[in-house]
């Protein structure tokens, strides 16, 4: 039995989403301390935080103004994904709801360099589209100015050091984006990549001068992701750092040339900071690099002048706090300290990065924990492990599971379960040669791996091999139920958290904005329903024998609870125990600490029983 129950481990804080004010001194960040991520603001380190948002729903960003006390943030209601943006009034703790349609999607574009405007994406006009628009800061609702009718999922990357232009970005699929100049005067749009294939174009960053852009991408074939600079005038592209991993992203101050980019590294972040030349835009001076607790840093936000940088960083036993960098010694001060209810940090468990051999040979990286009772060599008196295993699939499925803090995983560590995090093909962060081994008709090669990592652990000293689950959330929800109705003599239980478990269901059922990213992926209703009736576990659900537990956001607007609803009826049909839960206040996944607390106590308590 744990020494800790869940309500503890889910009452570990996470402080994230940082943005500095204006002044240099004050800075802005999420924390869910009440059981929802709100706005908190701190002005020095380890001060005593000020909460600044009050609301039961979730914040998902906020940005502070350039150059006033106050800040934008955005909010949705029971997850429903149809972000308002709202303005908070630093001095005087005024909210204001400034797009005020909740029927639509709002995207975060920035702030002008003034202060005076914000831009953003929004699907107003139509659910299946997104537009360009700018608004005054002290206008509302209709009065935003719609500057570019899109015809598909557009998102924007910044203005312009003058504040005469927009970055926007087009994406087609995970794996393939375009990137446009939109001139705020004339409303015209400069296409800046024109290419054949899929290339993906990421991180875009206006360079000082206004002349070029800096950007992240696999450019002529490459596999992986590199930096680079686009000249807007002539379209040359040139590369500034290129590696055998993944440049995963890179955030520049458009005043100074001052920068980090981030490296991921078998799912570690390596950080360089530096400053660009003036002369020469492939040119930097690089300054050392911050030594940070944890594996995984990101997030990164620039005081004035570049002189700092505050960022988030996490690992497998550090909870993510924010911390602020001197850009030149690499010097790195915490500042929040987000609490971990009273668990002592050393009792966190660490994990181990191993590789699975697949079925084809292919390596497949994963993340796998131990009790910190329980050494490699536990064994039973009869030879075998006494270990259960929890197999935690992650969504995506061009996503990557990381070393990072997870109150479920030290939970359930805390229980006795070892935990395995695999990264499957089809997994981002490996190249995209990687990433495109399980698209459409491979697509049940990656279940294989899943087979291959559940043998590994069959083999390990310490884990009982007939004590294995499955467990995954959105796509690793389609995971779970594809591995347990293919190879249903691995599992001991399935946990499939909003889950897709009907493909052309799902396609059919899913926001308008996201039917064409998501065929890109895995197939299209028009070439290949039959393929993808095949491979859906509803159409298999025969060959399911473990016990399974669905749980679901009533108002998921990614997956729609369809989708647990008919797993859930057909696997009771096939005499196999099933539990379902549905939360009516959450979406795509459980943003609210109550339902969080029951949902994963829920499911603990199902493990007891049948594991």
């Amino acid at each position: 039995m744990a020494a800790y129950d869940i309500d503890r481990y889910l009452n570990i804080r996470s402080a994230y989403g940082v943005s500095v004010g204006p002044d240099g001194d004050e800075l802005s960040f999420l924390m869910d301390t009440t059981g929802t991520p709100q706005v908190w603001t701190l002005d020095g380190p380890r001060e005593w935080p000020q909460q600044r948002t009050f609301a039961d729903e979730r914040v998902t960003f906020a940005s502070w103004s350039p150059e006033r006390p106050e800040l934008i943030f955005g909010m949705d209601e029971g997850g429903n994904e149809r972000a308002q943006l709202f303005r908070l009034d630093a001095e005087t703790g005024a909210i204001e709801n400034l797009t005020a349609m909740p029927d639509a999607k709002h995207r975060w574009g920035g702030w002008s360099h003034d202060g005076e405007r914000f831009a953003f994406t929004s699907n107003r006009r139509d659910e299946a589209v997104f537009d360009v628009y700018v608004q005054h800061r002290d206008e509302h609702g209709n009065d935003a100015t719609r500057l570019h009718e899109g015809d598909g999922w557009l998102s924007l990357a910044g203005w312009s050091p003058d504040d005469s232009r927009l970055l926007v970005s087009q994406a087609y699929s995970n794996f393939d984006q375009d990137l446009y100049v939109l001139d705020l005067e004339t409303t015209e749009l400069e296409h800046l990549t024109p290419h054949e294939g899929d290339v993906r174009y990421q991180s875009a960053s206006w360079a000082p001068d206004g002349d070029g852009i800096y950007l992240v991408t696999d450019h002529g074939d490459a596999d992986t992701l590199s930096l680079a600079y686009l000249d807007i005038a002539s379209g040359e592209l040139e590369t500034v750092v290129a590696d055998e991993w993944n440049v995963d992203g890179i955030a520049l101050d458009d005043e100074t040339g001052r920068f980090v980019y981030s490296q991921n590294v078998e799912g570690y972040t390596e950080l360089t900071v530096g400053e660009f030349s003036a002369d020469d835009p492939t040119a930097f001076e690089e300054f050392p690099a911050p030594d940070l607790p944890g594996g995984v840093s990101g997030g990164v936000s620039f005081g004035p002048d570049a002189e700092r940088f505050a960022l988030s960083t996490t690992g497998d036993t550090v909870n993510t706090n924010v911390f602020v960098v001197d850009i030149e010694s690499g010097n790195a001060e915490r500042w929040t300290d987000a609490p971990t209810a009273g668990i002592p940090r050393e009792t966190f468990d660490e994990s181990e990065l191993v590789h699975v051999e697949s079925f084809d040979g292919l390596d497949v990286p994963g993340f796998f924990a131990l009790p910190d009772d329980r050494s490699a060599s536990a064994e039973s008196s009869d030879g075998a492990g006494e270990t259960p295993v929890i197999v935690d699939i992650h969504g995506g499925p061009e996503s990557q599971r990381r070393p990072s803090f997870s109150s479920v995983k030290q939970y359930f560590l805390d229980r006795g379960y070892a935990y395995f995090e695999p990264n499957v093909r089809g997994s981002a962060g490996y190249g995209a040669d990687y990433a495109a081994l399980d698209d459409v008709e491979n697509r049940m090669d990656s279940v294989a791996d899943i087979k291959a990592c559940v043998e590994w652990l069959q083999d390990h000293p310490a884990v009982d091999p007939d004590r294995i689950v499955a467990k995954g959330g959105s796509y690793g929800g389609f995971m779970v139920l594809a591995s347990l109705t293919t190879y249903p003599e691995l599992w001991a239980a399935g946990i499939d958290i909003v889950g897709i478990a009907n493909f052309v269901t799902f396609l059919e059922n899913t926001g308008d904005w996201r039917r064409e990213l998501r065929e890109a992926e895995y197939g299209s209703l028009a070439e290949d329903r039959e393929f993808l009736a095949e491979i859906s576990p509803t159409n298999n659900i025969e060959d399911i024998a473990a016990p399974l537990f669905v749980l679901h956001g009533e108002n998921d607007p990614r997956v729609p609870v369809g989708e647990a609803e008919q797993i859930a009826d057909r696997a009771g049909e096939q005499g196999v125990p099933v539990r379902k839960l549905v939360f009516d206040d959450e979406g795509h996944g459980f943003s609210k600490l109550e339902n969080r607390i029951e949902a994963y106590s829920a499911i603990a308590d199902f493990l007891d029983e049948h594991v």
